[in-house]
């Protein structure tokens, strides 16, 4: 793949600023150190008025067509969400659905997300993973989950959540390589089957 990767994130926190956002940045800038990258960040709080009411994506705005494209066509996909009464966000489950169920098939996505506890922790493989795994999408081996103490001014502070992201990222680095070659991905999959 000679043009850099299209590596897209998508923050479903509700408010500016957010934790959520703070850690699919941080997510983002990883990744980015490791290979020429496109970043893009789609903030679903600033979404929200223009997705409300809408039942089919023909109903949404320009701008929200415009973000959910950007994530279909993402080589690399970032996805934090708030934890909100056990689960994502209602707003991040409604803008996945109108993401079109066979766009991010082997799509190397990295799972991520906030939480005011450790309780709550199991979210990345109840929740997050089974979602993903509907896409078909190439949920990628460490989620990151974080919580309130572990940051500062709404950046990454705790050395031991910032070695976790480093380990998530590095971890994901075969699967992304994967999404830069597609023909190693054909090579693969000739010598599993």
């Amino acid at each position: 793949m000679t043009r850099p990767l299209r590596l897209v994130a998508v923050s479903g926190g509700l408010q500016r600023p957010s934790k959520s956002a703070a850690l699919a940045e941080h997510l983002l800038d990883l990744i980015a150190g490791e290979f020429p990258c496109e970043q893009h960040l789609v903030e679903l709080g600033q979404l929200a008025p223009q997705l409300a009411g809408a039942v089919w994506r023909s109903q949404l705005p320009d701008t929200v067509e415009r973000e959910l494209s950007i994530v279909e066509q993402a080589d690399i996909l970032v996805v934090t969400t708030p934890v909100y009464r056990g689960s994502y966000t209602g707003l991040f489950k409604h803008f996945f659905d109108f993401i079109d169920q066979d766009a991010l098939v082997d799509t190397p996505v990295l799972l991520a997300a906030t939480g005011g506890s450790e309780r709550h922790a199991l979210i990345i493989d109840h929740q997050l993973r089974p979602l993903f795994s509907f896409f078909q999408a190439r949920t990628l081996p460490l989620g990151v989950y974080a919580t309130d103490r572990d940051f500062v001014d709404y950046r990454l502070r705790d050395p031991a959540l910032i070695e976790r992201t480093r380990l998530a990222v590095e971890r994901a680095l075969p699967f992304i390589e994967l999404a830069r070659d597609p023909r190693a991905a054909t090579a693969i999959e000739a010598v599993a089957a």
